[in-house]
Formats: structure tokens, sequence, C-alpha cells
């Protein structure tokens, strides 16, 4: 592990959320999952200051209460670090995150649109962007000036797409700050960027490149970044070494696969809850499982991977009654109408399924819209497939997850299009995600596979997760980011 540093985490969402009691006082919600989970053992190892914005009444309360200062908090493994919420605007921070950071960029970033008929941009885009997008990055950049000003040897990591401006905006109020970015979805090619307004797409990149050190999952999408730098910016790109020359400064980009806690996953798998969850799929199941976890957003192609298992159950009626599909789909951001409708058209897909092959005894999938994580490991544990399919994603640690754990040599359907393809590939079997009939064969092709090939392909899988887990995700960051530095400091030494 590499020696104890100061370090700022800047992301929209924060490692703790509060909830309003009945008595109007708060309780402290440590989360889970995700970009907390992976940056645990930061907050394990380092001095971390991690700043947030306030997502809730409980987090508003307690943002008051300490004013504009952090205040010390603990993970979920006892560490302490300073937690520092930001508050915005209701109104700016609804242009930023429900107009702008998921319509809009989210969407860019997975090539959601078709083009022919959406977008639209207009004024209320421009107005989303200036008076919220931009505003909500400039909240955050000024609590990062003035923790730099407290803190001025700290290394400030941001996160993901909702930050795309504030390390520009920083720069500008700290020259010699030391900045970092990772972005943990796809970046797409040049082209597709131009279909955002110029000043928009612009904007976008030239803040990233405001950093020392740019980070992405695979060197497919670093190599994409560097293409449209080049692009959008007509920055000086050396594709050899990795690096961008803009506005005086040079930035490495790296591709480091981000991963899982497998201590963590080994625990769960054992834990009461899980266990109980997973005593009620066994009891239930009928020979064969196929298995997706997703949350309900487009970009995770589940109406497609529905069609697909329904043309497999069409193809092959001698295995009616033999299987299911359990989909245990998380709810994703309903507050947007993108993403509402998607979640209806699931649920359109899902019945159609069902009302075609069901009988009085056989229920052939079991959609469920719920947030219980337990019951996904007690899923992740009895797969005999595992289908992911997304149309693209930065990385799906689904497919790193459910492996890790599973006791039934399950076999792993893997999108060409996702990060994890770059890792796992070699012992999944592939699949275009817009190919809804070569999904079906692979899901025929993966419950009859050779129980010996299966045993292996899991073994693999499971071999490379554990070999490259979170904790040396975290240190490859570090190090990328001391090599980063290393000519300017023996420039001053």
């Amino acid at each position: 592990m590499p020696p104890r540093r100061r370090l700022i985490i800047v992301s929209n969402r924060g490692p703790v959320s509060y909830a309003v009691r009945s008595d109007g006082d708060v309780d402290a919600r440590r989360g889970g999952g995700g970009l907390v989970t992976a940056l645990r053992s930061l907050v394990t190892h380092h001095d971390v200051t991690w700043i947030a914005s306030v997502m809730s009444e409980g987090d508003r309360i307690v943002s008051e209460r300490h004013g504009d200062t952090a205040f010390e908090e603990q993970a979920r493994d006892g560490s302490t670090f300073r937690l520092r919420l930001v508050w915005h605007p209701l109104q700016a921070y609804d242009w930023y995150y429900n107009v702008v950071a998921n319509p809009v960029l989210w969407f860019a970033q997975h090539y959601l649109w078709g083009l022919a008929e959406s977008p639209d941009w207009d004024h209320g885009l421009h107005n989303a962007w200036e008076n919220g997008y931009v505003a909500v990055n400039e909240n955050f950049a000024r609590v990062v000036v003035d923790e730099l000003a407290r803190q001025p040897d700290a290394t400030v990591f941001f996160h993901d797409y909702h930050l795309y401006v504030a390390p520009r905006l920083v720069r500008e109020e700290a020259p010699g700050a030391t900045l970092a970015h990772f972005v943990h979805i796809p970046w797409p090619q040049p082209d597709y960027w131009r279909v955002l307004p110029e000043e928009i797409r612009r904007a976008v990149h030239d803040g990233i490149l405001a950093n020392d050190v740019v980070g992405f999952h695979t060197a497919r999408w670093r190599l994409n970044f560097l293409r449209s730098c080049a692009d959008i910016l007509g920055a000086d790109v050396d594709l050899a070494a990795n690096e961008t020359h803009h506005a005086g400064r040079t930035t490495r980009v790296t591709a480091r696969p981000i991963s899982v806690d497998v201590q963590e996953f080994d625990d769960l798998a054992q834990s009461e809850s899980v266990l109980s969850e997973e005593r009620t799929i066994v009891e239930r199941r009928p020979e064969f499982l196929v298995l997706r976890v997703d949350r309900t957003d487009p970009s995770k192609n589940v109406v497609r991977g529905l069609r697909a298992y329904e043309l497999f159950l069409e193809a092959h009626p001698e295995l009616h009654g033999r299987v299911q599909m359990l989909a245990f789909l998380d709810p994703s951001r309903q507050d947007i109408p993108e993403y509402a409708e998607y979640l209806a058209a699931i649920q359109r897909a899902a019945r159609t399924v069902n009302d075609r092959f069901q009988t009085v005894d056989w229920t052939p999938l079991d959609l469920q819209i719920a947030d219980n994580f337990a019951q996904s490991v007690a899923a992740y544990k009895q797969f005999d497939v595992l289908l992911v399919n997304a149309i693209f994603d930065g990385m799906n640690l689904v497919a790193k997850e459910a492996p890790l754990v599973n006791e039934r040599d399950g076999v792993l359907i893997l999108s060409e299009n996702t990060g994890a393809h770059e890792q796992l590939g070699e012992w999944a079997l592939t699949v275009n995600p817009f190919d809804v009939t070569a999904q079906a064969e692979a899901i025929h092709e993966a419950l009859f596979m050779p129980a010996e090939e299966r045993a292996q392909r899991l073994a693999a899988i499971r071999a490379q997760v554990r070999e490259h887990d979170v904790t040396r995700w975290i240190a490859e960051q570090l190090e990328d980011l001391d090599e980063a530095l290393r000519p300017a400091l023996e420039a001053t030494a």
C-alpha cells in the first residue's frame, strides 16, 4: 500500500446519506456498492476529505448544522474521514442532474440516441447547462479551493460525468494543485460528441484536461478520449505515450479497470440475509436459472435481453418448464422521463414473455423491480447462465461480482461493448448487444456447455477478479499520479 497521504475526493453522491427521524433528528446511512465501495480503501489507508452534494432533507439539516466546514464521519469499517456537504439551489441541481448530466451526458456517452428523431437542442438545454451544470460545478470548485487552502498538499480526485468542468475552475484558482479525474462510463468516439452543441462539448474536454491524470476503465475508452481531445479541442495528442498537451499542461491518460472488494463478497455470500434469500430461490428454482441483475437504465439493454430469452423459449419448447429467467432490476432515475418510459417498456416485454409461455405450474420469467442487494447476491450464487448484454458500459461490475460467488459453474454471456469484456471476454460467451438471435443462441450454448469447460471458464474469471481487486485499482491510480508528477518534482528538486 502506498504511503499515507492527504486526499480530497469529489463526487456528486457521498459515502453517507442522512435520513430524518420522526423526532426531527437524523440518522446516518452508510453507503455500499458502486463508487463508495470502490473508494472505501482510500478512506481506510489515507487522510480523506470527501466533498459531495446535499441529496436529501437529512443531508440539508446536517449541512446547515456544520456550515461551510467539513466534519468527521465513519466508514462502515470504522475508519474516520472528513465529509463536506455542498448545498445547491434546488432548481440549479434539477437542471444539472435531471436535464444535463443524465439525459444528455449519460445518453451521449452510452450512444443512446438514434439521431433521426432525437435529440433536439433548444434554449432549455443551454439554460440548464449555464445555470445548472456549470453553476453546480462552480459550487463544487469553490469548496475544493477552500479545502485546498487548508490542505495545500492534498491531491484532488474528481469522479465521473457530473463534474467535467470543475477541474478547470479549480485550476484557475489553484494553478499548482494536483488534480486527477476518473471517468466511470464509456467515452464515445469523436463524431458522437458532435451531437452536442460546440460550447458544451468543448467545455467538457477542456475541463477534464485541466487535470494532471485522467483515468478510464479500458484502453478502448482511453483511445476514444485521446482522439476526441484532438478532434474537438485541437489538443496535441501523443497516442504512444497516452498523453495530451493543451493550454500549457500535459495530462496523462490511463486505463485502470475498476474491480470489487473480494473479501466483502466472500462475507456477503455467507451472511444470513443472503442465505435466507438463497433458500427461497433454491426452493422455487427449476432445473436451469438464467439471471440478469441490472438497473432499469436504457444502457443496460434489458428489453433486448428479454426479447432474446423469448426467442430462446420459442426455439426450444423441449425446455419449457425446465428453465426460468430471474430479472432482478433496481429502479433507476424515475424522475427522468426517458428512464420512466424505459421501465414501462421492460414491464411490457416481460409481460409478453409470460403471456406467451406461462403455464399453471411454470412462470418462465420472474421480473422483480426492487432494490434488494441480498437477493441479487443470492441469485449470483445460483445462476447457470448470467446475461450481461449492455449496449455500452464503462465496466459492469455484475460481470465480476456474480462469478466470484457462483456455486454452479455458471456461464457468463457478455456484451462486447462492456468495459468488463476487455478483461473477461476470453472466458465469456461474447455477444453483440443488438443481435437478439445471437443472444438467444448463446443462452442455449451456455446451458449445455460441457461441465469441464463451464468449470474452467468460471475458475479463470474468478482468478482474474481476485488478482485484480479494488485495492489494486486504487494503488495503481496513486502510482499513475506519482509517475505523472515526477518530472515536475525532479525539475524543482
